[in-house]
C-alpha cells in the first residue's frame, strides 16, 4: 500500500489539540509583545514591502537592536497564520542578547510561493540595509522551507553591496524542502503548484550553500514524511559541503517543537545563540 501523502502532510489532523496550542501561542505572543513594547524593546509593524502583510516586528534585547540578529519566519503552509501569533518565540534569544525580527508575508493563493520567497529576501535585505548585520534565519514548517531558501540565496544577484553570506546560518524547524509531494494534495488548490514549479521552489534542488550552516530539526512525533524531509536536506546539502545537522527534539510534535524557543537555557536557544555568534564572526 502506498504512502497516504494527504495524511502525512495534514499536521492539524495529526495533532487534534492544535486548536489549544494556537490559543496558547496567541496568548503568550500578546503578553510578550505588550511587555517588550512597555520596556521600549519592541518596534512593531515595520514596513519592508508594498503590501499590508509585508511587515516585521522587531524585538530587541536590553542592549538594543545593535546586537546579533535573527529573523523568525512562521509556518501555515504559506497560506495561513499571522506573525503576531509568534512574538514570544523571540523571548529566549532576546534574553541571550540577540535581536529578533518576526516576519510577515503575503499568503497563497493571493500570491505564489515564489513570491513569498522573494518577499522574505526583501525582508532580509531591508534589515541588512538598516542595521548592517549578517543574520540567522529560523523558521517553522513553511518557515523552515523559507529559512533554507534564504540560506541558499545568491545575495549578490539581488544587491551587489550585500555580503554573499548575508544569511550565514539557518535553523529550519519541521520544514518541507521538496514540494513535489504537495502537488497532488488538497492544499494545492491554494498553492497552485505543478511539478515543474514545485521543483523550482524546493531548496533541496537548488545549488547548495557551501560553507554555510543548516540545522534541520523535527519532532519525533511528526509524520514519516516530515522526518524524511529534514533528513533529506541535511544529507543532500551535507554531501555538497554545507555544514548540516539533523536533530529530533525529544517528545515533540509539529507544534510543541516550538516551545523551547521561549526558554533562554534550552538546547534549541543555545544552538541558535551559537549560530548568531558564527554570523558575527565568520569572515566575509
Amino acid at each position: 500500500m502506498g504512502t497516504d501523502f494527504e495524511a502525512e502532510y495534514n499536521n492539524r489532523a495529526r495533532v487534534p489539540e492544535h486548536v489549544r496550542v494556537f490559543a496558547r501561542w496567541q496568548s503568550e505572543a500578546a503578553s510578550y509583545r505588550t511587555a517588550a513594547a512597555a520596556a521600549g524593546r519592541a518596534e512593531l509593524g515595520i514596513v519592508y514591502g508594498s503590501t499590508a502583510r509585508q511587515t516585521l516586528d522587531l524585538f530587541c534585547p536590553e542592549g538594543g537592536p545593535h546586537a546579533p540578529f535573527a529573523i523568525f519566519v512562521h509556518g501555515g503552509y504559506w497560506r495561513s497564520l499571522e506573525p503576531s501569533m509568534f512574538s514570544h518565540v523571540a523571548a529566549g534569544l532576546n534574553a541571550r542578547g540577540v535581536a529578533v525580527a518576526v516576519a510577515g508575508y503575503d499568503l497563497c493563493p493571493q500570491v505564489t510561493i515564489a513570491v513569498v520567497i522573494e518577499q522574505m529576501r526583501s525582508a532580509c535585505l531591508y534589515l541588512w540595509r538598516r542595521f548592517g548585520r549578517r543574520m540567522v534565519v529560523y523558521g517553522h514548517s513553511a518557515g523552515g522551507h523559507l529559512a533554507a531558501a534564504m540560506l541558499a540565496t545568491d545575495w549578490h544577484h539581488r544587491d551587489l553591496r550585500a555580503p554573499a553570506d548575508l544569511v550565514t546560518a539557518a535553523y529550519a524547524i519541521s520544514g518541507v524542502y521538496d514540494l513535489v509531494p504537495l502537488v497532488g494534495l488538497s492544499m494545492n488548490q491554494d498553492l497552485r503548484l505543478d511539478a515543474d514549479e514545485a521543483r523550482r521552489v524546493s531548496p533541496v534542488f537548488w545549488p547548495a550553500p557551501t560553507g554555510r550552516v543548516l540545522d534541520a530539526v523535527v519532532g519525533p512525533l511528526e509524520s514519516n514524511e516530515f522526518l524524511r524531509q529534514s533528513r533529506m536536506i541535511a544529507d543532500e546539502w551535507g554531501k555538497a559541503g554545507v555544514l548540516t545537522r539533523y536533530e529530533e527534539i525529544v517528545g515533540t510534535n509539529h507544534y510543541t517543537i516550538l516551545d523551547s524557543l521561549v526558554d533562554a537555557e534550552s538546547p534549541m536557544v543555545e544552538r541558535l545563540v551559537a549560530m548568531t555568534q558564527f554570523a558575527e564572526t565568520a569572515p566575509s
